[in-house]
């Protein structure tokens, strides 16, 4: 299985009940339509896209991976719709996911991105469907995509490279879907932030560096602190310089925007526990990685 370390730990729970083995959905997504700023609308039809959205992503299997109720992976999808004509919707979205740090109550962030170019239709009541190879709208290919971006980074932390086979999916579908040319989103180098940088960004030969980091930072970083906090630190530091790597090869790269949003807080608060010479170290590295991020790092320059 997967999680194969978390469910030695769920195993070591005593009256863990056998049911909540079972297999499951790899998903407990929860979604979110926020509609405040159409005015003069049913709001039902948001209610009814909501649920319809809610089902197709939490029960719909998405992976040949194990997985039980208790490994699935929590995300969150939030719509904000900016206008609605007729079943036009111009829209952006949400979405994050986190994975829990292995034998503690913590849970970190594992991905944290916001799509402005969300666009689509959408008729009360139609079903929402998926087939391999073939998109049936710009709603349900933009839910499909971010799917299994959620799975490849919560699979690339547990494992090497482990996300790989869902960004290449991600990656399909970009394919896919860029031979619909109304569909917003999809176009190569007009955002440098959209879901076709992204995607490109993970399959291209200078994101390994990103991935190995990936892996590096939450298997042996993270997940190491609880046995020994000091090793698990270091290690997590010592992943970091991978994304100097990264903005020499491509000064631009969605990753870094990608890792200061999922991430920065996060660092700040593991380095401000190392020693002095260690904080300043680390506010130098990240103060390089991310420049408009330097008010953030001043608890590192003391």
């Amino acid at each position: 299985m997967k999680h194969f370390i978390l469910l030695i730990a769920f195993f070591c729970i005593p009256g863990f009940a056998y049911a909540q083995f079972q297999q499951a959905q790899e998903l407990n997504a929860t979604l979110t339509i926020n509609s405040e700023k159409v005015q003069g609308t049913d709001k039902q039809i948001f209610t009814t896209l909501q649920n319809a959205l809610l089902e197709f992503i939490n029960n719909k299997k998405w992976s040949s991976a194990t997985f039980t109720m208790n490994e699935r992976i929590d995300c969150n999808f939030t719509i904000i719709v900016n206008s609605l004509d007729g079943n036009k919707f111009s829209s952006e979205i949400q979405v994050t996911a986190r994975r829990p740090v292995y034998n503690s109550t913590f849970t970190t962030t594992v991905f944290n991105f916001r799509d402005t170019e969300f666009d689509f239709e959408y008729t009360e009541f139609e079903p929402l469907e998926y087939m391999e190879n073939t998109l049936n709208s710009n709603l349900t290919a933009t839910i499909i995509y971010y799917i299994y971006m959620v799975l490849g980074f919560d699979f690339g932390s547990f494992s090497p490279n482990g996300g790989q086979q869902f960004f290449q999916q991600a990656q399909q579908i970009v394919t896919l879907a860029q031979s619909n040319p109304a569909w917003n989103g999809w176009t190569a180098f007009s955002n440098r932030r959209n879901r076709h940088a992204l995607a490109t960004a993970l399959t291209e030969t200078q994101g390994s560096m990103f991935h190995t980091m990936w892996y590096t930072y939450h298997r042996k970083g993270l997940d190491e602190m609880a046995a020994n906090a000091d090793r698990g630190r270091t290690n997590l530091i010592a992943s970091l310089p991978a994304l100097k790597e990264l903005k020499t090869a491509r000064p631009n790269s969605v990753l870094l925007q990608l890792f200061n949003d999922c991430k920065l807080d996060e660092v700040i608060s593991i380095y401000s526990k190392a020693k002095t010479q260690e904080k300043q170290e680390g506010a130098k590295l990240l103060s390089d990685l991310f420049p408009t991020s330097s008010s953030r790092l001043e608890s590192l320059k003391h």
